[in-house]
């Protein structure tokens, strides 16, 4: 990943997790979110079935806040971003998310708050998912 031409995080197998806070994210969110993210079995194992979590395959996770996930396009042409937290709280609860997952044992790389970021992506599968909180039984 890079900023304005410098490379700012790298890294190998793991996870590249797109974060978007919404209004009306809070800590247990961000609780669910990591747990969630850090306990998915999506990596191969020995026969080669997704079966492993990211820290039992020794992964690592780059976060990147991406408040364009909280996009509205169902009316017109251009996404309203109504829904997105406030830069305060989604800040915060960015971090909360990254510390949760180092918590659980994951490298954790981060890109840079509110910044332009060229993100570089191998997508080996692809395995592409979405989790939201507000979608838990």
């Amino acid at each position: 990943m890079t900023v304005d031409g410098e490379k700012i995080a790298e890294i190998g197998p793991g996870l590249l997790v797109l974060l978007g806070v919404e209004n009306g994210d809070a800590e247990p969110d961000v609780e669910y979110m990591a747990a969630k993210t850090a306990g998915l079995r999506i990596f191969r194992d020995a026969e080669g079935k997704m079966n492993r979590s990211v820290v039992e395959s020794g992964g690592q996770a780059l976060v990147v806040s991406q408040f364009t996930l909280a996009g509205d396009c169902r009316k017109g042409r251009r996404p309203s971003f109504d829904n997105a937290a406030d830069p305060a709280l989604a800040e915060r609860l960015y971090g909360a998310f990254c510390e949760r997952l180092r918590r659980g044992g994951i490298e954790v790389k981060t890109g840079r708050f509110r910044a332009m970021m060229d993100v570089e992506l191998v997508n080996d599968g692809p395995v592409t998912l979405l989790l939201d909180s507000r979608r838990v039984f």
